[in-house]
């Protein structure tokens, strides 16, 4: 009798597994009929985003020495990394849990119950350093980085002159005439050397051999604390505030940031080629006693929290007013909007939030947060999904750039971009119409017909740590 019970285990969880199998399919695609949406204005852009509709595609990540793997890469396989794409140049793990055993949503629970570690090396580290560090700093980005204390750190955007955004990274100030740019994905670290090709600025601009992972979940601080002990006094530390420290024997930055919006810390090693597995063990060790998962970067997550993800929710065709960072520009310090020397897209983007102020719509599109019908979504898109405005007759308008379920609310959120109405918050900043209908067009195995879809304010889920952002959104809601 137990054994026939056993029998019935194992042809239960076979099927399962099957059906798992099956959900995460290929999709068949008939690419003659594959065709680009052209009824979504983006006359505004030299290089539309493409919206054909091709689904997943069955082709392999070809590993060559032509992009890097990171000191880390070794030690994500080990953790049994299953999958990666390519991020700044480098090879980038995206997935340890496979579907079969639940997948993506398997890493979800344990960034929101536990604690997470994460290869981040690909956020490449490009170090001003000299006299004039902080005069060339300030050029480059938005903000005026004369605000920055040292021993801290700002999420900043660097422009092009038409005010499109080049990056979004964290800017690390470790010493007074030393500065480093926490990348997201794009060759930032040539573009500053050309600013500089002229030599007009006394700095050294070189990438430096500092690798991030990122400690994220409610646990974090506790793990923090076992790791460190008494080297920084993490109950006084702020948000965005930065400390040395060794782990594992090895020098390294502390910051308390990440790409989440849970609680988290992120951990540079200098010389991570080094030390790589001193550093990485060491997290591994302290880390057992508080269920520690190595876990891919938390998408879901960070939809939730509505931090965007540069190449996905915006390129260097957006402007910072169209992607929610409008209060990026000039930003001096907390709750000042003045920043007085010039910078890269200072004209452009001065000018356009001038327009936005009287009333004038400087670009065709608006990147909102909405709430969606259709099965619930739990993997990448493969696609730039389409967005149709109700009484359209399905003609798209739109599109979707980041979407995912979220297990609290029992719905599917998404952030992405539909026609600019002229709507703005408390602070004269632009955001999208609450409340506005849409019909989103979901692959078959989410639904077979296109779905509701309501615009609601970012973040879906406040951050443990609320931006500027955020603040303001709160702020408007609660008037």
């Amino acid at each position: 009798m137990p054994k026939k019970k056993k029998k019935n285990k194992l042809k239960k969880k076979k099927k399962a597994k099957l059906i798992l199998l099956k959900n995460n399919k290929t999709e068949k695609v008939n690419y003659d009929k594959v065709k680009h949406a052209t009824s979504v204005d983006q006359s505004d852009r030299m290089v539309p985003y493409n919206l054909r509709q091709s689904g997943p595609t069955k082709v392999e990540l070809l590993i060559s020495t032509r992009v890097r793997k990171s000191p880390y890469w070794h030690l994500s396989m080990k953790a049994g990394c299953w999958r990666a794409t390519v991020y700044n140049r480098v090879y980038h793990p995206r997935g340890y849990v496979r579907p079969e055993k639940g997948g993506a949503m398997v890493e979800y629970a344990a960034i929101k119950n536990h604690v997470t570690m994460w290869n981040v090396a690909v956020e490449r580290q490009i170090r001003v350093k000299g006299p004039d560090a902080e005069k060339f700093t300030d050029y480059v980005i938005t903000r005026d980085a004369t605000k920055i204390s040292t021993m801290r750190g700002r999420y900043v955007i660097l422009c092009n002159n038409k005010g499109g955004v080049l990056n979004d990274p964290v800017l690390l100030r470790v010493a007074d005439d030393e500065f480093w740019f926490s990348l997201s994905d794009s060759d930032i670290g040539m573009y500053l050397q050309g600013v500089n090709a002229d030599k007009r600025f006394n700095v050294e601009i070189d990438e430096i051999d500092a690798c991030p992972v990122q400690i994220q979940g409610p646990k974090s601080k506790a793990l923090m604390n076992d790791l460190i002990g008494d080297q920084v006094d993490l109950d006084n530390m702020p948000f965005y505030g930065l400390a040395e420290a060794n782990v594992g024997g090895r020098s390294c930055v502390i910051s308390q940031s990440g790409f989440s919006g849970e609680a988290g810390y992120e951990i540079y090693l200098r010389d991570a080629t080094l030390y790589a597995e001193d550093m990485w063990n060491a997290v591994l060790k302290a880390g057992k006693k508080h269920k520690l998962m190595v876990i891919a970067p938390a998408h879901h997550r960070r939809i939730q929290a509505g931090i965007l993800s540069w190449g996905q929710d915006m390129d260097n065709e957006h402007n910072a007013f169209q992607c929610n960072l409008g209060y990026q520009v000039s930003l001096s310090g907390k709750g000042q909007w003045d920043k007085k020397t010039d910078y890269v897209g200072k004209e452009a983007l001065e000018k356009m939030k001038n327009e936005i102020i009287n009333g004038k719509k400087p670009y065709k599109l608006q990147l909102v947060g909405l709430e969606l019908g259709g099965k619930p979504i739990e993997e990448y898109a493969p696609d730039f999904w389409l967005i149709s405005d109700v009484k359209g007759g399905g003609k798209p308008i739109g599109y979707i750039t980041s979407p995912w379920y979220h297990p609290e609310k029992k719905k599917n959120i998404a952030m992405g971009y539909v026609p600019y109405e002229g709507h703005k918050n408390s602070k004269g900043f632009p955001t999208g119409n609450f409340g506005k209908k849409y019909k989103v067009h979901l692959p078959k195995k989410y639904s077979s017909k296109p779905v509701d879809a309501v615009v609601v304010p970012i973040p879906f889920t406040q951050s443990f740590n609320a931006n500027t952002r955020e603040s303001e959104v709160l702020a408007t809601l609660n008037k």
